[in-house]
């Protein structure tokens, strides 16, 4: 007996929730194997050491950030002025080159008729995945439109990119 299909659900045809699909961890905890954590997005300003997507849990927002396995506290936040080392709990977004994609903007905004993957929020608004390119290093961020720019954590900083960066996007 054939079984019916077209009341089932096509669940490789349905959207990813507007955040993706996340691994919740934390600082004391091991990183998912290579196979749940993907192809990470860049290096390290050492030029091998792999760096990845995550946000971080903080108080009273939710941060964009990157994970950098290879130093000794891997959640790196730019947050008030600084390179804040993220202690607490923070939820791994794996790449998927199939579904995601990088799409060049400025000055917060967010590229027309893009949809792009929710990273976090803030008081003042919701935050963005973003990629800037720093000293020649592509460093992982945070991007707002009540920013006006994409903030990245590079060399202990939190530094403010206001042209030519990137945002992370749904294909």
């Amino acid at each position: 007996m054939d079984l019916p299909t077209a009341n089932l659900p096509l669940y490789q045809l349905q959207q990813p929730p507007p955040a993706g699909f996340r691994v919740s961890l934390s600082a004391d905890a091991s990183l998912p194997s290579p196979e749940q954590l993907g192809r990470p997005v860049c290096v390290d300003a050492d030029g091998h050491s792999p760096v990845y997507l995550a946000s971080a849990i903080l108080a009273n927002s939710v941060h964009p950030c990157k994970v950098a396995p290879h130093l000794r506290q891997p959640c790196r936040v730019p947050y008030g002025g600084g390179e804040q080392k993220h202690n607490g709990r923070y939820d791994l977004l794996p790449f998927d080159h199939a579904t995601m994609e990088w799409v060049p903007t400025s000055h917060g905004q967010i590229p027309p008729g893009r949809r792009p993957i929710e990273g976090g929020y803030e008081e003042a608004g919701k935050l963005y995945h973003a990629l800037a390119l720093v000293n020649g290093v592509r460093v992982l961020g945070k991007m707002g439109h009540h920013l006006g720019a994409c903030h990245v954590a590079f060399g202990g900083k939190e530094v403010v990119v206001r042209k030519n960066y990137e945002i992370l996007c749904w294909r």
